[in-house]
């Protein structure tokens, strides 16, 4: 789901969790970093059934440290990067937006399906 830059991120979540609790009715457990910290955990708890779990740094880490779970998220981010129109953010529509995740995932996921590629002699 992408939103306007004046949305916020825990608001944009509490849509975008409803969304996906409506879909996928298994779902149990969710995880987030540090900024979805809040009112948001006890919002999925009541109102949706979900756990969200907060994947927190600790304060004693220094440097580049490999958090649980977020490598994740950040492997999707660098997939999504490989497109370039995902590269910047100059969309005037959402839907413009979503529509390239869209696309870049199709590729991805296309690519996985594939299996490797043969070597070119």
């Amino acid at each position: 789901m992408a939103t306007a830059a004046d949305v916020g991120d825990r608001m944009a979540a509490q849509v975008l969790l409803a969304r996906v609790a409506a879909t996928h009715h298994r779902l149990a457990l969710i995880w987030a970093d540090g900024g979805y910290t809040g009112s948001l955990v006890e919002h999925c708890l009541a109102a949706l059934a979900l756990v969200l779990a907060i994947v927190r740094r600790s304060d004693d880490m220094r440097g580049f440290v490999v958090l649980p779970k977020r490598w994740i998220v950040e492997r999707l981010f660098a997939h999504l990067m490989r497109s370039r129109r995902l590269a910047r953010d100059h969309e005037r529509r959402t839907v413009s937006v979503e529509a390239m995740i869209l696309w870049s995932m199709t590729m991805v996921m296309s690519r996985r399906r594939a299996g490797p590629h043969p070597a070119r002699a």
